[in-house]
C-alpha cells in the first residue's frame, strides 16, 4: 500500500534502520576483536533497543496486514504486549490520521459482508460491532444503511433455504424452529414469525392454524 511505504516510521523503514544499526555494530565488534583480541559484547552486536513507539508501529502494521482492525482492537493488542499507554495513543492517532485505522469504513464493510454472507440482521450486526469497540454513533450509521425491506427480504431467503429440511415436522415445531433460526441471527420475533408464517402458507399450511402461533410485533 503506497501510504504504508511513504509514511515515516513504517515497518519497512524500521527494519532498514535496525539493519543499518546491526551493520555498524558488527563493524565496531570486529574492530574491538582486532584491537583487543577478545569477543565483542552482545549489546554491541544486537544494536540499540527499539523505542515503545517503534514497537507499537510494528505490531499495528503486522496486525493490519491480514485484516482491517478497529482502533479498540489494536489498542487492546498493544496493551497486552506491554506498550505504554502514551506511546500507544500516539501511534494509534497517527494511524488514524493517515487512514490506516478507520472505524467507520470498518463498520460499513462489516455490515455489508456479514449481512450478505451470513444473513445477520441489524441487531446482531450492532452487537458484533460493539464487541469490537466501535463507537455507538458509528454503529448506528453503519447498520442504518440496511433498511427494513432489505432485512425482511434476507429473512425470507433464509427461511426458503431451510423449509425443505423442516418438512415432516409438525406445524408448530416447524414454525418455532424456523423462527428461532431467524432470532439467532438478530431478527425481531414479530418479523421472524411473520416471514415464517407467510412461507408456510405458501406451502399449503392452514392460515387459521398458523395464526394460533403467530405473535405480531408489540
Amino acid at each position: 500500500m503506497t501510504r504504508r511505504t511513504e509514511w515515516p516510521g513504517s515497518e519497512e523503514e524500521t527494519h532498514s534502520a535496525a539493519g543499518d544499526a546491526e551493520t555498524r555494530s558488527g563493524r565496531r565488534g570486529r574492530r574491538g576483536r582486532e584491537d583487543s583480541g577478545g569477543p565483542s559484547s552482545s549489546r554491541a552486536e544486537s544494536g540499540p533497543p527499539r523505542t515503545p513507539e517503534e514497537q507499537a508501529r510494528a505490531i499495528c502494521l503486522r496486525l493490519l496486514t491480514g485484516n482491517p482492525r478497529t482502533r479498540k482492537q489494536l489498542e487492546d493488542a498493544l496493551r497486552q504486549r506491554g506498550i505504554p499507554e502514551e506511546a500507544a495513543e500516539e501511534v494509534l492517532s497517527r494511524f488514524e490520521d493517515v487512514g490506516l485505522i478507520d472505524d467507520a469504513a470498518f463498520a460499513d464493510a462489516w455490515v455489508e459482508s456479514r449481512h450478505h454472507g451470513r444473513g445477520l440482521a441489524r441487531r446482531a450486526l450492532a452487537r458484533e460491532l460493539r464487541t469490537k469497540g466501535v463507537d455507538s454513533a458509528v454503529i448506528e450509521v453503519a447498520v442504518g444503511r440496511l433498511d427494513s425491506e432489505q432485512e425482511e427480504s434476507t429473512a425470507r431467503e433464509l427461511v426458503d433455504r431451510k423449509l425443505r429440511a423442516s418438512r415432516g415436522l409438525d406445524r408448530e415445531k416447524r414454525l418455532r424452529r424456523l423462527a428461532g433460526m431467524l432470532a439467532r441471527k438478530g431478527y425481531p420475533e414479530g418479523l421472524a414469525l411473520r416471514v415464517v408464517k407467510q412461507a408456510l402458507e405458501e406451502e399449503g399450511e392452514d392460515p387459521d392454524l398458523l395464526e394460533e402461533h403467530y405473535l405480531p410485533d408489540a
